[in-house]
């Protein structure tokens, strides 16, 4: 697809992989809007952009959602491009207590819930438009869950559900749908879960940018690769070789 002259909103645009991927986009020649819950973090990195547009609201609530979706269609008529990205992990043992169903509801309400939201509410204003795509950032934890992150793989494995069968309820328009799969990112999001052990979040961002060109839907970013292969062979396998067991 054409990667200049679009316009795109990413969900969780502030820091991480959705600022990197607002940045290669801008370099790009695209018009792009960020999204998050704290303005002062959006106005901080909007600063360090140059063709940015940046709108506070909580992807968790409806009304906010609501309100998001009017202001684009007034001000960004040509939107056709939207990237979810914001995410919420917990890590804990899931046999030591800790009342994880607490935690399973935000994951699963920041991860699915708002995702399938979101789109839905702009997926009128996205099949207007001659060309779009939508881009779901999920996770390999989707194919192989991690032992320390389970209902965190939870929610990705709804998440790349969700998005094969919206691929193929989109497949006779002009809509493109994307899943883009990272391994472990060293970003502020993944610091419980040892981050900064992964992969810069630049990377990432150039491989969706590669996937765009090529019209790969679903991407599976650095070792992630292999995960994947080996999750098509052998679940199991996979499952042991992600939790190095």
């Amino acid at each position: 697809m054409d990667l200049t002259k679009n316009t795109v909103l990413i969900s969780g645009g502030s820091a991480g992989i959705g600022f990197e991927i607002a940045k290669l986009l801008i370099e790009q020649g695209n018009h792009v809007i960020i999204t998050g819950r704290d303005q002062a973090r959006l106005d901080a990195a909007a600063s360090q952009l140059t063709d940015v547009t940046a709108i506070a609201f909580d992807v968790t609530k409806e009304k906010d959602a609501d309100q998001l979706v009017e202001r684009i269609k007034t001000e960004f008529p040509e939107l056709n491009m939207l990237i979810n990205n914001v995410g919420l992990g917990n890590t804990y043992n899931m046999i030591s207590g800790g009342r994880s169903w607490e935690k399973a509801d935000a994951e699963m309400q920041t991860n699915y819930i708002s995702l399938v939201r979101l789109t839905e509410k702009f997926l009128p204003q996205l099949l207007s438009q001659k060309f779009a795509a939508i881009v779901n950032v999920s996770s390999i934890v989707a194919l192989a869950p991690g032992l320390n992150i389970p209902t965190y793989s939870a929610s990705k494995a709804a998440v790349h559900s969700y998005t094969e069968l919206l691929r193929l309820a989109l497949r006779d328009t002009g809509v493109k749908v994307f899943e883009l799969m990272p391994p472990l990112v060293n970003t502020e999001f993944s610091k419980e879960i040892g981050g900064e052990n992964g992969i810069p979040a630049s990377e990432v961002a150039s491989d969706l940018l590669a996937a765009f060109e090529n019209d790969e839907y679903e991407i599976h970013v650095g070792n992630t690769a292999g995960i994947y292969a080996l999750s098509r062979t052998s679940p199991s396998a996979a499952l042991l070789a992600m939790n190095g067991l």
